[in-house]
């Protein structure tokens, strides 16, 4: 379990209860990540809520979105999202050797618009104080402002998770590895968890 007690649907406040439901449910599989969001539903409520509004609304396409997360994670050595979102990428019609190398410089099957998306990600993740006037230009070719806003948004927002989730120790729920196998991964190809860490780190003391 994480480094806090889970919180369960039946201790939550009932304005909040719909949104740790379905967060959980039809978002992903989040189980874990919602239990321990829970124990403060005003976080719950209003980053969990912000995710299923942009879900449902659906104005950035969901590949150009995905490639974000998953560049992110990556950078980020994030074990939890990159099992959760990597499989996601596959079902988009991305092939799994293009997530294996979504860092390299060229990616196998990228067109121009993806090398867009997954520089523009790195940057936001890495430089974000030096990006040019020229990668903007570019985007505005291919996404409206609000996309672009969002697509950034999201992209911080991802960084934040990756954090939260390590910080935190929140465990893969059952079932994703299993998906993530079921599309070609492996899992000695995910970064180390955390816990993982911590116990190569006692083993060497």
């Amino acid at each position: 379990m994480a480094r806090v007690a889970d919180i369960h649907l039946d201790q939550v406040p009932d304005d909040v209860k719909p949104i740790y439901e379905r967060f959980a449910k039809d978002y992903g599989p989040f189980m874990n990540q919602v239990r321990v969001f829970a124990h403060r539903p005003p976080a719950l409520k209003h980053i969990m809520g912000l995710l299923l509004d942009f879900y449902d609304q659906a104005v950035l396409p969901k590949r150009y979105l995905e490639i974000a997360l998953v560049v992110v994670s990556k950078l980020s050595e994030c074990k939890y999202c990159v099992a959760h979102h990597a499989p996601r990428l596959v079902d988009l019609g991305v092939d799994k050797i293009a997530v294996d190398r979504i860092l390299d410089p060229q990616v196998p099957g990228f067109d121009a618009v993806d090398h867009l998306v997954r520089d523009y990600a790195v940057k936001v993740t890495n430089d974000s104080g030096r990006i040019r006037d020229g990668m903007f230009d570019a985007l505005k070719q291919h996404f409206t402002e609000e996309q672009i806003v969002e697509l950034t948004l999201r992209t911080a927002l991802c960084g934040f998770f990756n954090r939260f989730n390590d910080a935190l120790m929140i465990d893969i729920e059952p079932g994703v590895i299993e998906d993530m196998s079921s599309r070609g991964f492996r899992v000695d190809e995910l970064p180390p968890s955390p816990r993982e860490l911590q116990a190569e780190a006692d083993k060497a003391a």
